[in-house]
């Protein structure tokens, strides 16, 4: 049994982490980080974690700590991680990766020279919904995918986490937020690499210094163009969509894990096939694929790398919503495995 430190519990340990960890057949919750040491003990007795501490050092030092979740806000992603891979601790960190591609590469290289495994907690790799079109698009069942499209949008107002428009915690909106998300998916499904980017977003009164929603147009290697939709000013929805020479995968909520989600796949006319599954363990799925990865009993599949390129796809998307034009993606240097 793997036993897990989360750094900054919060809202996502409470409403994601917790309940994937108790469906979890390999892991277990050992100790918790929060600044606020009072709460720390608070919220460890409610979910009868052994060890609480108001540090990540603290956390890592713990010998009855054997991996570490990396949940704090994006701007504490590098030095939360890197105290953790001071411990040779195996360190599973939440997207965005970091702040930005630079810091990225931080942690990847500093994962590297101390041969510790990290890890990048893009959950929806774990998916039945998106496993699914990974098999279809991989068995040629609907040709060439020509284009696709993945959104994400929720209502950040009232959210729990406050910080989510501070540009100096944040990597950005919506973009970085769950655009990175939808990113992800995308190379996933496809199994290619984004080459170019071309992004717009928007900002209101409410947003700050961060964008309240945003369009990006990939370029992906093989010829496929996506969209991305992100906003934080609607309702929670998930859409993706694949659309091949041979025909059409689709899923409404293709992205949740609080309800069934109906796949649909559509050819020539015909009447849709219609299958439906449950995501309701892919956090389970996650930490027990990274405890098999700790264990040597297989490869964790979203390394730090892949947290790295997507981070590099962002950075681009940034630069192409201030300079108005495409802006080319620049390719991790190591082979990375989709």
């Amino acid at each position: 049994m793997i036993r897990f430190g989360i750094v900054g519990f919060g809202l996502h340990g409470v409403r994601r982490l917790m309940p994937g960890f108790a469906l979890s057949k390999k892991c277990q919750v050992t100790a918790l980080a929060r600044r606020d040491i009072a709460k720390a003990r608070a919220t460890a007795a409610e979910y009868k974690i052994p060890h609480a501490f108001a540090s990540t050092e603290e956390l890592c030092a713990s010998p009855d700590v054997d991996a570490v979740l990396v949940t704090s806000p994006d701007s504490f992603h590098l030095p939360d991680t890197l105290t953790a891979i001071v411990h040779g601790k195996p360190v599973l960190c939440e997207k965005p990766m970091a702040m930005n591609a630079a810091e990225c590469r931080q942690m990847v290289e500093a994962a590297r020279a101390a041969k510790v495994l990290l890890g990048v907690a893009h959950v929806f790799r774990f998916e039945d919904s998106t496993r699914w079109f990974r098999d279809q698009i991989a068995s040629g069942a609907i040709g060439q995918p020509v284009y696709a499209r993945s959104e994400f949008s929720y209502q950040v107002h009232g959210h729990g986490r406050v910080w989510l428009t501070d540009p100096m915690l944040a990597a950005g909106g919506p973009v970085a937020d769950v655009g990175v998300h939808c990113i992800d998916t995308l190379r996933y499904v496809l199994q290619d690499e984004v080459v170019r980017v071309t992004a717009r977003t928007m900002s209101d009164e409410r947003s700050g210094a961060v964008e309240a929603a945003g369009t990006l147009t990939l370029e992906f290697y093989r010829g496929t163009l996506a969209t991305v939709i992100v906003s934080t000013r609607a309702s929670y929805r998930t859409p993706l969509e694949v659309v091949g020479e041979a025909g059409v995968l689709q899923a409404n909520d293709a992205l949740t894990v609080d309800r069934p989600v109906e796949l649909r796949f559509l050819r020539d006319g015909k009447s849709p096939e219609i299958s439906t599954v449950n995501n309701r363990e892919a956090y389970a799925h996650q930490v027990d694929a990274f405890a098999d990865a700790i264990c040597g009993e297989a490869k964790f599949p979203a390394p730090g790398e892949i947290g790295w390129q997507n981070q590099e796809i962002l950075d681009a998307a940034f630069r192409s919503a201030k300079s108005g034009r495409a802006e080319e993606v620049v390719r991790v240097s190591t082979s990375v495995s989709r």
